[in-house]
């Protein structure tokens, strides 16, 4: 658990029920709301401290590691279930989302800050919502690939002229695992596991995490990777030598991955859970995300965004159903997957 600051103390004194009298805030607890987050803290601790701000009401978040994006507090949403801890799951991916509902874990809540987000990021029932998203895209490393020798497919990892060259995050974690699955719901099982072999026969490696492909490619021990948009922009931030490229546009189409926000059912400050989620899904939420250091991808139209910046109205979203996605997410990431994983490592 990430608590900083004297204030997130007294909070989480507050919840556990030890804080001494007379601390202020412990006496109504619809004053403070509790976030699970999966997004960097680097991005979300900002976003908290401005709802603090607008409304006296304390933010209190407990993020994941760089490791086990999304799964690491989707368990723990899950042993909580009974007596659950937080109000809002802020998820960095709707699959995870789509679990919470199928698992009975979220509460629907149809917010009016959802107005003007496109329906098809978001649950028909209002069990999650979905707004500034990121896209699953190639990093290229320009002094190790010429041009005109760019990749244009996810598909192109297996390619022989990349042999020993790709690299891809582990994907039984965040959003890389997601991006597995739809690669099995797209191109199917066959095709598919053919994907994952040809990789593996071809040389290629996984890494611990998005980021770490990131990193790997920008310094040249890899040619190409795949990765997160907002992963790509620190290595642009960086001025470092790499192309991004979103793949498929004349294909299966590119994986976007909205944020989410979730209600859990029956949490500790249901009200300023709502609260909480009516201030992520404004815009002005998409266009602080759109130009800061996520450089995420507002989903409404007429947000503004940086010059450079590719809208959501220029990419061809690959067609998936995030719910689809979620009930194949335990049965690959327990089964194939986490073979293959096991194989590699």
């Amino acid at each position: 658990m990430d608590v900083r600051g004297p204030m997130s103390w007294t909070i989480l004194l507050c919840f556990i029920g030890v804080a001494p009298l007379g601390v202020p805030g412990c006496t109504r607890r619809e004053r403070a709301v509790v976030v699970y987050t999966s997004v960097d803290d680097v991005f979300a601790r900002p976003l908290g401290e401005r709802f603090e701000n607008e409304t006296g009401i304390h933010v209190l978040l407990v993020p994941d590691t760089e490791e086990t994006k999304s799964t690491g507090l989707l368990n723990r949403l899950i042993v909580e279930r009974e007596r659950p801890r937080a109000d809002v799951f802020w998820s960095g991916d709707p699959v995870r989302a789509a679990l919470l509902k199928l698992k009975g874990i979220s509460a629907p809540y149809h917010s009016p800050s959802a107005q003007g987000l496109p329906e098809q990021f978001s649950d028909p029932d209002g069990y999650w919502a979905g707004f500034s998203a990121r896209a699953r895209v190639l990093i290229v490393n320009r002094n190790l690939v010429a041009r005109g020798e760019e990749p244009s497919s996810v598909l192109d990892l297996t390619h022989p002229r990349f042999k020993g060259k790709a690299c891809i995050a582990n994907p039984l974690f965040g959003t890389t695992s997601m991006h597995a699955v739809a690669l099995f719901a797209a191109l199917g099982d066959v095709k598919a596991t053919k994907f994952f072999e040809d990789f593996a026969a071809n040389g290629g490696k996984i890494v611990s995490s998005n980021g770490e492909v990131r990193r790997r490619v920008a310094d040249g021990e890899f040619a190409l990777g795949v990765t997160d948009t907002d992963d790509a922009n620190v290595a642009r931030l960086e001025k470092k030598p790499i192309d991004v490229v979103y793949p498929d546009a004349n294909g299966m189409g590119t994986l976007i991955v909205p944020n989410c926000a979730v209600l859990i059912a029956n949490g500790p400050n249901p009200e300023a859970g709502r609260r909480f989620i009516d201030f992520l899904l404004r815009p002005a939420t998409e266009e602080d995300l759109a130009r800061g250091e996520a450089a995420q991808i507002p989903l409404r139209p007429g947000v503004s965004i940086p010059s450079g910046m590719v809208p959501i109205a220029n990419l061809k979203p690959m067609a998936i159903d995030y719910t689809k996605l979620a009930t194949l997410m335990d049965s690959l990431t327990q089964g194939y997957l986490k073979e293959w994983v096991d194989r590699g490592l």
